[in-house]
């Protein structure tokens, strides 16, 4: 099993490229572009221009955005050229056409925010607008740059015959009472992931970590790696962390039924909260434990940017206001798990709550810490596993 799992890492890291060749310094621009001229336009004045561009074409990491370009061509007669792309994908289309000088999108919509900044922000490609009509609306602390959207991803267990969460607190998938339990998406294969586990190293929640140590353990934790958060990833490592490869399979293996009954405790992964709709569409048993010690998870967002490129910059702007409408928003909000950055679009599901709610219990990602600090925890899980 070891073996396999070697393999199957160096094929992954072998196929995605690893984030190591642009995490520490970015690459520079062929050709520096002219800054952009942000107009602070009206509404009616940007969709008259926007109608005379007559057409954008976007980028984005999500195939929603295929249902909400039917809804902005439908509202303002706008043609929509868009492409699903995996983040990776994204990331290297956009940076190789921006160093070729060849137009591509007008915007993108896209996650893994530590190569987006180091990547396409630092360098020029992208740059950030936020709608005027927005500025007072979006949390400051999503403006720049732009969060259309927050995902979040928590631990969700087995809750079949279960009337409280036995999950209280991180330090658990490192006590070998709870070995074999934990299932989680191979960091390798997502960004965001990889993201996730680099805050974890990050001085504030290294601390929080090494503070959640001492309430479970009752003892001060003693480092053998960098700070407390490399020593939680080593643990739940060591600790057999089932490493997965898609986020609906986890979530199928911890829900299903019949498994409680045949062990001391329930399975539990961390994926996205969006799965949690299969306890009633694959009669699954899952529930998300939200009192965890120091964090119930973390959250990750899908940014709205300008290419410098842009041939029709107006169309651009407008579709990422219409983003942030209720119609734009539709495709996403019709699930569980994503959340809108305008705090004015309420959820509609009864099994979810407030993005205020689950914030303060999540890990943020950090684009520049994650570009910074990303290579070396990389770096840090292919010595421990190899």
């Amino acid at each position: 099993m070891k073996k396999l799992f070697v393999f199957l890492m160096v094929a992954t890291l072998l196929a995605t490229s690893a984030f190591a060749t642009g995490s520490k310094e970015a690459p520079t621009p062929a050709v520096a572009a002219p800054a952009p001229v942000i107009e602070e336009l009206s509404h009616d004045e940007l969709v008259a221009r926007a109608q005379e561009e007559g057409k954008v074409v976007v980028y984005a990491t999500s195939s929603r955005i295929a249902k909400a370009a039917v809804a902005f061509t439908e509202k303002y007669g706008i043609e929509v050229i868009s492409s699903n792309l995996k983040d990776f994908e994204l990331i290297e289309k956009v940076s190789k056409e921006a160093q070729a000088g060849v137009f591509g999108a007008d915007f993108v919509l896209a996650q893994d925010a530590g190569r987006l900044v180091g990547e396409l922000i630092k360098t020029g490609y992208l740059y950030n607008y936020v709608p005027p009509t927005l500025k007072s609306v979006i949390p400051a602390s999503m403006q720049n740059p732009l969060q259309a959207f927050a995902i979040n991803k928590v631990f969700i267990y087995n809750d079949e015959n279960l009337t409280s969460s036995p999950y209280t607190n991180i330090w658990q998938f490192a006590d070998p009472k709870y070995k074999s339990l934990l299932q989680f998406k191979n960091p390798f294969q997502e960004g965001v992931n990889a993201n996730f586990l680099t805050m974890c190293t990050s001085p504030e929640w290294s601390a929080k970590i090494a503070k959640a140590y001492t309430s479970y353990f009752g003892k001060d934790i003693v480092l053998t790696t960098p700070n407390a958060g490399y020593e939680w990833i080593k643990a739940i490592y060591e600790n057999d962390l089932i490493v997965g490869t898609s986020d609906t399979s986890t979530a199928e293996n911890v829900g299903i039924k019949g498994q409680n009954a045949k062990r001391e405790f329930p399975p539990v992964g961390l994926f996205v909260f969006s799965k949690a709709r299969y306890a009633t569409s694959k009669n699954l048993a899952l529930k998300p434990a939200m009192t965890m010690e120091p964090f119930s998870g973390f959250y990750y967002s899908l940014y709205a940017l300008m290419t410098r490129s842009a041939q029709s910059p107006h169309a651009a702007k407008l579709f990422i206001e219409f983003l942030f409408s209720p119609e734009g928003f539709a495709p996403w909000g019709s699930d569980v798990g994503t959340y809108s950055a305008n705090p004015n679009i309420p959820i509609h599901d009864d099994i979810d709550f407030p993005f205020a709610v689950w914030q303060p219990l999540l890990v943020e990602e950090d684009g520049a810490y994650c570009f910074d600090n990303r290579a070396e925890v990389e770096e840090f899980l292919n010595q421990y596993i190899y």
